[in-house]
C-alpha cells in the first residue's frame, strides 16, 4: 500500500507567507523559507509553493523566492502561480522545483498542459483546481465549479469533467483546493475528493478546510485523498507533522516515517 503523504502549504503574497479564510489571505503567516526549512526538518512528505496573486496580477512568480526555499529543503517541492507559457513551466523546473502546478493558464490554454507532460513528464505536472460548490436540490448529486485568477473569477466549467480533461492532457497528480473550505478549520469536503477519487487515476492531494487531526484521517479515508495538504494548523502551530503522523499511524493509516 502506498504511505499517504502529508504536504505543508506556503500562499505567499510580496514576499511573505499569508493566510485567510476562503482565499482572502489577509493575515500573516510568517516568513515562507524559516517555514519551509522547519516542515522539511519535521517530515514533511512534500511542500507546495504558491505565489497566490501572481494570476491575478499578471506578473511572473517570484523566481528568487522560489530558489531560496528549493536550496533549503530536501523533500520535493511543487511551485505554482503566474504560470502563462510551457517557457514558465520550463523556468521554474529548472529554477529547482520538482513539480509545476498549473491552475488559470490550463483554463486559457489547455494545451500547456499537454506540451509540458510531453516534454516533462506527467510526474513533474499537477493540475490544480480552485472549485466553489453549487446549489443543485437534495435528491441531485453535488456539483462544483472552476474558478481561475486565485479564486477570483468563475468559468462556468464543470469541475469533474475538467478534471477529466486534465487527466487526459497529462497530468500526473490533482490538486482539489475548496474555496468553500479554505482557511475555515472545519474540514476538507469529503465529497469533492471522493468523487473526483473514483473518476480519475492519478493521485488526488486535498485541500482546503483542515482543522484538526481528524479532518486530515478523514479525508484520507473516507475521502480517499492520496495526500492532504494542510496550511494554517502547521503554520500556527496547532499541530505539528509528527503530531498529524502518528495519530494517523495509530488508526491505521500507513504514513512515510520522520526521524524522532
Amino acid at each position: 500500500m502506498l504511505a499517504k503523504r502529508i504536504i505543508p502549504c506556503l500562499d505567499v503574497k510580496n514576499g511573505r507567507n499569508v493566510r485567510g479564510v476562503r482565499f482572502s489571505a489577509d493575515q500573516d503567516a510568517g516568513d515562507p523559507v524559516e517555514l519551509a526549512t522547519r516542515y522539511d526538518q519535521e517530515g514533511a512528505d512534500e511542500l507546495v509553493f504558491y505565489d497566490i496573486t501572481a494570476s491575478s496580477d499578471g506578473r511572473a512568480i517570484v523566481m528568487d523566492l522560489v530558489q531560496e526555499v528549493s536550496e533549503r529543503v530536501f523533500i520535493p517541492l511543487t511551485v505554482g502561480g503566474g504560470i502563462r507559457t510551457f517557457a514558465d513551466v520550463r523556468e521554474i523546473l529548472k529554477g529547482g522545483a520538482d513539480k509545476v502546478s498549473i491552475n488559470s493558464a490550463a483554463v486559457h490554454t489547455p494545451d500547456i498542459i499537454t506540451q509540458s507532460a510531453e516534454s516533462f513528464g506527467s510526474q513533474c505536472i499537477v493540475g490544480a483546481v480552485d472549485v466553489l460548490r453549487l446549489e443543485t436540490a437534495a435528491d441531485e448529486p453535488p456539483r462544483w465549479e472552476i474558478h481561475i485568477n486565485g479564486g477570483r473569477k468563475a468559468t462556468g466549467l464543470d469541475a469533474l469533467e475538467w478534471v477529466d480533461e486534465l487527466v487526459d492532457r497529462g497530468a500526473g497528480e490533482l490538486v482539489l483546493n475548496s474555496i468553500d473550505a479554505d482557511g475555515t478549520r472545519d474540514g476538507y469536503d469529503l465529497e469533492l475528493n471522493r468523487a473526483v477519487a473514483r473518476r480519475v487515476d492519478v493521485p488526488i492531494v486535498a485541500s482546503g478546510g483542515a482543522g484538526t487531526t481528524q479532518h486530515i484521517f478523514e479525508v484520507l479515508t473516507e475521502g480517499e485523498a492520496n495526500a492532504a495538504l494542510a496550511a494554517s494548523i502547521f503554520h500556527f502551530q496547532v499541530y505539528s507533522i509528527p503530531q498529524v503522523k502518528d495519530f494517523l499511524t495509530d488508526r491505521g493509516v500507513v504514513v512515510r516515517p520522520y526521524a524522532a
